[in-house]
């Protein structure tokens, strides 16, 4: 069944329309989805410093588009919607090399076993080499591609949205097999990057399900239905799960639209708990908690063990939020406008904020050591780092009570 893909509707669901003001009240109902205006943070608890900037061209057609960061020993990966990709030093932003594939590419950038990979709406996937940027190979698959491939030792994995599953030799480029799920009539526009460990690929895919599959050769491990469809209309019946799981450990955690948020097990695909949360953009975790973005421009903080709601922060409602990234104390989310703002892990108050050029960051953050890297859709590559800033008194403490001097005999 041929995928129809909802852009107008999607829109007014997830992201919300640009601002048009009026003071009629009869228009309130009419913008109550426009983003919600920043307000200063009187008290800024974290300073933020920029590290370094960098860039991989210009970003195109406002469009949604899989072009995120990868990361490979010492280098960031990176790839520009008008066909650059780049490698950077991870610590100073310097290019170690760049290419031009002549492609316009709408899914990156994979990286991993000396090979990056990147791929077009048209179904085209390059491989180049991590060392120096050379092409390795180049193949066409067909159907359209919208988010990174995953990078494993032998294979190339990548997700279409025409359901399928598919896995390619790292070597050139072949396919090895494919398998694929059921693509509902309506659906938002993209697909999940799926995520390879432990021998096994793992995907969510737009019917709310997760299916991790042997990498060997495709045959299915364990299905789960995280993200169940209901309603009676079709767009009601919107699941999609778009955006890569996280995995940890032995655990596996996502977030599906207008669906759960969920924890799985690695090993079984069993649903151990699920929480009613809308997410498209993606979790991250930490050791404690879990992070969700809301589709509605809500910050999330859940029990890692049990999905217990620890804190939600509404601050930032309609301003198309990218996935969290949990960095140290932190939790950091970017918007529309390229601000990236920063929570305390433990109470969800706003942090801090600093602006990251001045375009829309559509795919997630990606947070390595301390530092928190970041690529907006102009394909402006910003890493920042996050410090707390030292409590400050009210009124100056007075002076320590100094010892008595003994009296003279």
């Amino acid at each position: 069944m041929k995928k129809i893909t909802l852009l107008l509707a999607a829109m007014l669901a997830i992201a919300g329309l640009g601002a048009c003001k009026s003071t009629n009240p009869k228009d309130a109902l009419k913008h109550q989805d426009d983003p919600v205006k920043l307000v200063d943070i009187k008290n800024p608890t974290v300073k933020i410093d920029k590290i370094w900037t960098a860039s991989v061209g210009a970003g195109g057609k406002k469009l949604r588009l899989g072009l995120g960061l990868g990361v490979f020993g010492d280098r960031l990966y990176a790839a520009g919607h008008e066909g650059e990709v780049a490698a950077f030093d991870l610590k100073t932003g310097k290019a170690v090399w760049r290419t031009k594939t002549k492609l316009e590419l709408s899914g990156g950038t994979g990286a991993g076993a000396d090979l990056v990979a990147v791929a077009t709406g048209h179904g085209t996937v390059v491989a180049l080499a991590a060392s120096n940027g050379a092409e390795r190979w180049r193949v066409d698959v067909k159907g359209e591609i919208l988010s990174a491939p995953a990078v494993a030792e032998h294979e190339v994995v990548l997700r279409t949205v025409d359901g399928k599953l598919r896995a390619l030799s790292a070597d050139d480029g072949h396919e090895l097999w494919s398998t694929e799920q059921q693509v509902p009539r309506l659906t938002l526009r993209g697909a999940a990057t799926p995520v390879v460990t432990h021998d096994v690929a793992i995907s969510g895919f737009d019917n709310g399900r997760v299916l991790a599959v042997n990498l060997a050769d495709g045959s299915t491990v364990w299905e789960a239905p995280v993200s169940p469809a209901h309603g009676r209309t079709e767009l009601d019946r919107l699941n999609d799960i778009d955006a890569a799981v996280k995995v940890s450990g032995e655990e596996v955690f996502v977030a599906g639209y207008q669906g759960r948020a969920a924890m799985l097990a690695l090993e079984s695909g069993q649903i151990w708990w699920t929480r009613d949360v809308s997410s498209y953009r993606g979790v991250d975790v930490d050791d404690d908690q879990m992070y969700v973005s809301s589709s509605i421009g809500e910050v999330v903080a859940l029990k890692r063990r049990t999905g217990i709601e620890v804190w939600r922060n509404d601050t930032l409602k309609n301003r198309s939020l990218s996935a969290p990234a949990a960095l140290g104390d932190y939790v950091a989310v970017a918007d529309l406008d390229g601000y990236v703002h920063f929570f305390d892990r433990a109470t969800g108050a706003l942090a801090g904020r600093v602006k990251a050029g001045g375009e829309r960051v559509t795919n997630a953050p990606l947070a390595v050591n301390d530092t928190l890297y970041l690529i907006n859709d102009k394909g402006e590559l910003t890493a920042m780092r996050a410090k707390p800033i030292a409590a400050r008194a009210a009124k100056a403490a007075p002076p320590a009570a100094q010892p008595a001097a003994p009296s003279g005999g």
